[in-house]
């Protein structure tokens, strides 16, 4: 390969990472914002809570996927060994359990049954912690 190519990758893996980053934390500043702007127009704090996670789940898991993409590129790219291979899988498997935890807080079901609408589910919103009739926040 060319000399040029690796830092090419690392560049791009490092940009990657930085949108990553930066998905988290203006998807955290929008998420505030748009609390702060839902108390001015007298919105219950409980809708606003709900809100508020949601928003910042949402952020949190967009931001893990770019930083997952980083990691992968990082690894199959740029250090291909087995040891970076295991921390790469490791870092996956914890990557993968957070967003999973996040999902279920975020959409308040598992997710394999997000197609599946139940009849106690009406009038539930982003942010409700229903999770097959139970209430998970109990």
């Amino acid at each position: 390969m060319d000399d040029w190519f690796p830092q090419a990758l690392k560049l791009t893996t490092r940009a990657i990472e930085v949108g990553g980053i930066a998905i988290i934390v203006l998807g955290t500043l929008g998420a505030t914002l748009a609390v702060l702007w839902q108390l001015l127009q007298g919105r219950g704090l409980d809708d606003i809570f709900g809100l508020y996670r949601s928003n910042i789940g949402r952020a949190i898991l967009l931001g893990l996927e770019f930083l997952v993409a980083a990691d992968i590129i990082n690894t199959v790219a740029i250090e291909p060994s087995l040891e970076s291979l295991l921390i790469l899988g490791g870092i996956v498997l914890i990557r993968t359990f957070l967003s999973f935890s996040l999902e279920v807080e975020i959409e308040g079901r598992w997710p394999w049954k997000r197609h599946r609408s139940e009849p106690g589910d009406k009038g539930r919103g982003p942010g409700s912690l229903a999770v097959d009739g139970a209430d998970l926040r109990s």
